[in-house]
């Protein structure tokens, strides 16, 4: 079932440095929104509050209305939020099904000690999820690799290996952070119908933070554009193109040839 994301006045401070100022939006469930700006602008700053890698000096952030804020990552996976990075944070030495599995920490039944017995029902388990991580694969073009270790693919490939993983938590919210960068046009293409095809066939939200505005104008249903730490507009990718402070805020930036 797909999440409600709000966010109510969130604040962020390192030391004396003010790095997000009174930023607040809501995310229905099953949006896909995207989160963008220019360099510098606190967009992953906020992602890193959303998936509880940095805790706000203040403000509210719930999912489904339960508050969050300052939530481990590892609880707010439990609670559905599964998260990529601009740069895929992979085991390179371990094959790419490794890798996936990875992905299926939350769902496992027992603890460490059942485990090491290796009873026959958590065997079980760990079968099925096997299973369902070779679908994943296969769905997403990547089957013929669930045997290949990771440091032998290209970085595109990477990024897939990274969001099949996030899939396999069967999350209610996911947070794509720069999924585009780094891939070729054509990578670009299909990671645009691959993103569609996860919204209708998993039924979650998507949340992605990304400079490619092809990307987010061909994707997104809702923006929010942020500038040094601040919202300068929430509306839809073509009023964020056509907006006269967007255009300024990215003067001078590399995501202005991005969005010709």
């Amino acid at each position: 079932m797909a999440a409600e994301l709000t966010l109510t006045d969130v604040n962020l401070r390192f030391g004396g440095i003010r790095v997000l100022t009174e930023v607040g939006f809501a995310v229905a469930p099953g949006q896909i929104f995207g989160l963008v700006g220019p360099n510098g602008a606190g967009k992953t700053s906020l992602f890193n509050c959303i998936s509880g890698h940095y805790r706000p000096s203040s403000g509210s952030i719930t999912i489904d209305g339960v508050e969050v804020l300052g939530t481990a990552p590892a609880t707010l996976a439990r609670h559905g939020l599964a998260r990529t990075f601009q740069h895929p944070a992979l085991r390179l030495g371990a094959t790419v099904l490794e890798n996936v599995l990875l992905g299926a920490h939350t769902r496992l039944p027992g603890g460490p000690i059942e485990w090491s017995l290796r009873l026959r029902h958590l065997t079980r388990s760990e079968r099925e999820l096997r299973t369902e991580a070779l679908e994943l694969l296969d769905r997403n073009h990547l089957g013929w690799a669930a045997n290949r270790r990771v440091d032998e693919l290209s970085h595109g490939l990477h990024k897939g290996i990274e969001l099949c993983r996030a899939l396999l938590s069967r999350p209610k919210l996911l947070l794509l952070d720069e999924p585009a960068a780094g891939l070729p046009h054509s990578e670009v293409e299909q990671l645009i119908e691959t993103v569609r095809r996860v919204r209708a066939e998993e039924d979650i939200t998507v949340v992605i933070v990304e400079h490619h505005m092809g990307l987010i104008a061909a994707l997104t249903d809702r923006v929010v554009v942020l500038d040094h730490g601040r919202k300068l507009m929430d509306g839809t990718a073509a009023e964020a193109q056509s907006d006269p402070r967007v255009i300024e805020a990215y003067i001078g930036n590399d995501a202005v040839d991005d969005a010709a």
